[in-house]
């Protein structure tokens, strides 16, 4: 993407400044001539209402303008809910206003909420054109250790040498995980079911992991981390996963209690659970943060590193508690 379409620039940058307002007194002929006299400006999508200190008030919809009675005040016409971006606001902002709302523009607002300036939805579709690969696609393929553009008309071996680098963290982990889960044979041996379940464990350990680790680099588009930061986004990582934890706990110790008839297993395996989603979240935040605090990609690096320490620690905990208990 150019420098100049950054997603971090204000978007104040990039907001248009021939717009029209229409004091909410007015009635409609007054609106039409006052519009005939001053022009719309290069594009109109929607006409802005204000008071009569100029602040934002409401949104008047082209069609209802032309389409109401002469008569007829603007304020009655306009609907008062506005979605308005702050000047403060990124481009990134921005391009979700378009994606959330689905309107075609908004209007960007100071801190006593008078209009500076319009961004339509040009905005949203010059960033998407000024992407190399599309995004989304781009994002998939970076989660899983390399970018799309690298391997796009690669010969095999240099794809092999953009691919396998990142697919050793997978096997080191994998390996690891392996050793631990020997150093539980006994473990494993007495109670089957915990065996059965392993598989369940490592899954949801990655799959909240991996959520958690999405979450946080959406987030470091726009936020410079920070300890407070952190604290912040981690404690609320650990509150959503306790919600997710508990909900899935309940639903595999019971599956445990049904299936096999031992209280105990399946207070194990439930317990792990919750243990498991909390530390997957954690690890799927601390992740990415800390290769962005060491000026690191953490859209390439912090896929395979979160899913290999994520199942390390979901062996560690979950055989850890079944020897405890059992």
């Amino acid at each position: 993407m150019n420098e100049e379409h950054s997603y971090h620039q204000p978007v104040l940058n990039f907001a248009r400044k021939d717009f029209t307002v229409l004091n909410k007194n007015l009635t409609v002929d007054e609106a039409l001539e006052k519009i005939r006299t001053e022009g719309v400006g290069e594009r109109i999508v929607y006409f802005y209402a204000v008071d009569d200190e100029k602040k934002l008030v409401g949104v008047v919809p082209t069609r209802r303008l032309l389409t109401g009675k002469l008569e007829q005040k603007i304020e009655e016409l306009m609907v008062k809910r506005v979605a308005a971006l702050p000047s403060s606001a990124s481009v990134y902002d921005a391009c979700e206003f378009f994606v959330t709302y689905k309107f075609l523009a908004f209007p960007v607002v100071d801190a006593e909420r008078k209009i500076v300036g319009i961004v339509d939805v040009n905005l949203f579709t010059e960033e998407l054109l000024n992407v190399e690969e599309p995004e989304e696609v781009n994002d998939v393929f970076e989660e899983i250790g390399f970018r799309i553009s690298e391997i796009k008309n690669a010969s095999p071996t240099k794809a092999w040498r953009y691919r396998f680098p990142w697919l050793l963290t997978t096997i080191t982990g994998g390996t690891i995980c392996a050793l631990l889960a020997g150093m539980f044979e006994a473990t494993l041996t007495e109670s089957i079911a915990i065996a059965f379940f392993m598989a369940l464990m490592l899954g949801l350990g990655e799959s909240i992991g991996i959520q958690s680790m999405t979450v946080t680099i959406q987030t470091l588009h726009s936020a410079q981390p920070s300890w407070k930061w952190y604290l912040k986004n981690v404690l609320k990582e650990i509150q959503t996963a306790s919600l997710i934890g508990l909900s899935s706990a309940a639903l595999v110790g019971l599956i445990v209690f049904v299936w096999k008839g031992s209280l105990i297993t399946a207070v194990v395996i439930a317990l792990s659970v919750l243990g498991v989603q909390l530390i997957a979240a954690v690890v799927g935040l601390s992740v990415p943060a800390a290769l962005h605090g060491f000026k690191l990609d953490p859209k390439i690096a912090a896929g395979p590193i979160t899913l290999a320490l994520t199942d390390v620690f979901t062996i560690l905990f979950y055989l850890g508690l079944a020897t405890i208990i059992l």
